[in-house]
Order: structure tokens, then C-alpha cells, then sequence
């Protein structure tokens, strides 16, 4: 029973991560856009969730609360900074988002403070699943798991099954002939970003109760939705959910049977994927 918890605790994990990483992934892959502060937008709803649940004294209130102010959020900082990059050179795109990142801490510093913060899990959810007379499993784990499933099977449908789905395709493969068509590529953009956004801070407010909000908690997840993205391949989200699971796994049982290499197991997965498939599993030579 040790090895399913282990295994649901990978799954529940790499779910997580690709609900980060998807966003990162559809930014960078359709927008072009290296977006360093995507983790800040992580911590961002991890704070949120801190907030607004002890303003409205629920987390199920601040969730909605939340993703409407990260979908503006999104919104604004694509039509007033990121819009002005996608003509530019990666180095642009790199200086400004670093120095996003730097702005969110500081105002998170100055708004919130420096202090370790804990989310209380809803009461409905804050129970066990028993699997032996020993052993249990948390049931808000399992619904972090069945969440990030329901979102994933969301963003499939949307992008491959529906129109708005075909025009951010065109877009990505060919945006000034998406143009000439009579599509609002501008708007697309901004949509994408904004989503992006959204799904970053979701994913930081559900996690807040089973990680606690602390300062600077983005930068780790950054660096692992990177990895992601590059195992995965640029600007695929089956990719991604496939890269995110892997990690989940390698990460989760890395600690468990070779905790001393665990800090490097996920750099390892990596470079031997890259060393077989240098565009990534699913990306595009």
C-alpha cells in the first residue's frame, strides 16, 4: 500500500505540474514568447488563495474570485507589456519577464509580508480515504487529481474540437495569414496569454493548502515547467501532460528510493529524451 500512495501522490503531482506547465507551454508555443514570470503567477494564486479565503472565509469562494482577477490580470499585462514583444528578439522577452518577476515579489513583500502562510483544506474535502487499518490517503489530494483531469480534457476539447480551438491553431502556425483572413489575431493572443495566466494561478490556489505560501515558491516550479515544455515538446499540451507525469514519477520515487540523487533525477530524464528526441516527445523537428 506504501507504493500506491507513492504513486498516487506522482500522479497527483505531475497533474499539477502540467497545469502550470500548459499554460507555459501554449505561451511559448503559439505566442513565441519565453515568459520567465510564469511562476510568478503560481505564487500569485497561491497568495490569492491566502487572501481572499480569509476575506471571504472560503476557499470555494476565492477560487472563482481568483480566476477572474488572474484572467485580467493576464489581460492587461499582454496588451500593455507582452504585445510590444512578438516582433522583438528572445532577449526582450527575457529581460522584461525577469523583471515582472522581480516586481510581483516586491509587491508581494510589501502587500502580504515575508511570512510562511498556511490555507485551510474546505471542510467538505478535509478527510481521509482509508486503505489499510494503517494507512490512508488524503481525499483532498484526490481532488486536486480529478481537477487537473477535467481541465486537461477542457483544453484537449477546446483546441482541437471547437472554433476558437481552430483559430488559435492557425494562429500558432501561421499568424499573418490568419490575419489576412479576417481573424483578430491581436485578440487571440491576448486570449492565450490570459488563459495562460489563469491556469498558473488556479494551479497555485489549489495547491495552497497541501504546500503552504511562502515567498519565492514560483522559481522552483518555473525551472520545472521549462523542463516540462523541453521534454515534452514546445507547444504541445499532450506533450506536457506526458512530461508532467514522467517528472511526477521520477521526482516522487527519486526521493523515495534514491534520495540523494533526487535532485537531479529530473535533469537526468531530460537529457536522455533530448539525447533520442532533441525536438522533444511530441514537439517538431
Amino acid at each position: 500500500m506504501e507504493w500506491l500512495i507513492q504513486i498516487l501522490n506522482s500522479v497527483q503531482y505531475g497533474l499539477l505540474l502540467f497545469l502550470v506547465a500548459s499554460g507555459l507551454t501554449l505561451i511559448f508555443g503559439i505566442m513565441g514568447v519565453i515568459n520567465l514570470a510564469h511562476g510568478s503567477f503560481y505564487m500569485i494564486g497561491a497568495y490569492l488563495a491566502f487572501s481572499l479565503a480569509e476575506l471571504t472565509g472560503s476557499l470555494w469562494t476565492a477560487l472563482p474570485l481568483g480566476i477572474v482577477l488572474a484572467f485580467a490580470l493576464g489581460l492587461v499585462l499582454e496588451i500593455l507589456l507582452i504585445s510590444r514583444l512578438y516582433r522583438r528578439d528572445h532577449l526582450y522577452q527575457v529581460l522584461l519577464t525577469f523583471g515582472l518577476i522581480l516586481v510581483f515579489e516586491e509587491m508581494r513583500s510589501i502587500l502580504v509580508g515575508d511570512d510562511v502562510h498556511g490555507v485551510a483544506i474546505p471542510a467538505l474535502l478535509d478527510a481521509s480515504l482509508p486503505l489499510t487499518e494503517n494507512l490512508s490517503y488524503p481525499v483532498y489530494r484526490l481532488f486536486i487529481s480529478a481537477v487537473c483531469l477535467v481541465l486537461a480534457a477542457l483544453m484537449y476539447f477546446t483546441i482541437q474540437k471547437t472554433r476558437l480551438g481552430m483559430m488559435v491553431r492557425a494562429g500558432a502556425s501561421n499568424a499573418e495569414m490568419t490575419q489576412a483572413l479576417g481573424i483578430n489575431i491581436r485578440w487571440i493572443h491576448a486570449l492565450v496569454f490570459a488563459a495562460g495566466v489563469a491556469l498558473a494561478v488556479f494551479a497555485g490556489m489549489i495547491a495552497a493548502p497541501v504546500s503552504s505560501v511562502f515567498p519565492g515558491m514560483g522559481n522552483q516550479v518555473l525551472i520545472i515547467c521549462f523542463v516540462i515544455v523541453v521534454i515534452g515538446g514546445i507547444g504541445s499540451l499532450k506533450g506536457a501532460l506526458i512530461a508532467s507525469l514522467l517528472i511526477g514519477f521520477v521526482d516522487t520515487f527519486g526521493k523515495v528510493l534514491l534520495p540523494e540523487l533526487a535532485g537531479v533525477a529530473v535533469y537526468l530524464l531530460m537529457a536522455i529524451v533530448l539525447l533520442f528526441r532533441p525536438a522533444g516527445l511530441y514537439g517538431r523537428p
